[in-house]
């Protein structure tokens, strides 16, 4: 990680834990250069990272300022948790997560996952296939593949718990970032089962995830399939 990475994320945490509170100004980057030991390039490049994730805005001849968001789906606390990246279990932290899994398994990787997880055809996968059940209701089915040369040792007691704490926790590796598609869909007979939908007409969310470590390499292929009314997409567009 970056120098200018690492103050950023500081910086982040200090406004998600509400150190910093919305529409507050930041210490001037002299002071920030002071506090954390770098050159003003290096601050600067921190800031504008931040701006880039939507998080603080700078005011012309007034500084730089915590984003103040409106909107129920912005709540502070909701939206720090959105420019988080630490998997379901940590989204829902503070609630009871279990999972229900239908499959566990290697496998041949299908052409389409062999392409997104950049391995050959032939190569074996472990796919998981689950239900994560908050505070007793199912939210979400997600169907992951994940590739077995450096994702060893997933037993089924870390597929019915969190996979991504075992991979930071047990594996030592550092989870960076994700690509996503989001699309709307109907539940398949088996997912209305999973999901206690029933008869309802109820859509679903899709969410295709093409997910990274901190040295570049693709770790995991899914497609998670939420009950739209336990899950809200959040966002910020930038200009």
């Amino acid at each position: 990680m970056f120098k200018y990475e690492s103050i950023a994320e500081d910086i982040q945490h200090k406004i998600q834990t509400g150190e910093y509170r919305a529409d507050e100004r930041l210490p001037q980057e002299k002071e920030l250069c002071k506090q954390y030991d770098a050159s003003r390039i290096t601050v600067r490049e921190a800031l504008d990272l931040l701006v880039s994730r939507g998080l603080i805005t700078r005011r012309r001849g007034a500084g730089t300022f915590v984003k103040t968001l409106v909107g129920e789906a912005m709540a502070a606390e909701e939206f720090a948790r959105s420019q988080q990246f630490g998997g379901f279990s940590n989204d829902m932290e503070g609630r009871v997560v279990r999972s229900k899994v239908h499959q566990f398994t290697l496998l041949q990787a299908p052409k389409e996952v062999a392409g997104k997880l950049r391995v050959s055809e032939n190569a074996f996968v472990c796919y998981i296939c689950r239900t994560r059940i908050v505070d007793g209701k199912p939210h979400v089915v997600e169907y992951t593949y994940m590739p077995t040369d450096f994702i060893t040792g997933i037993t089924a007691e870390v597929v019915e718990n969190s996979i991504y704490q075992y991979i930071e926790e047990q594996l030592k590796l550092k989870i960076k970032s994700a690509h996503r598609i989001a699309r709307a869909d109907m539940p398949t007979e088996e997912e209305k089962e999973w999901l206690a939908i029933g008869k309802e007409q109820i859509p679903i969310l899709e969410v295709e995830q093409v997910a990274y470590l901190d040295d570049g390499r693709i770790f995991e292929y899914s497609k998670s399939r939420h009950r739209a009314d336990c899950f809200a997409l959040m966002s910020v567009s930038l200009r």
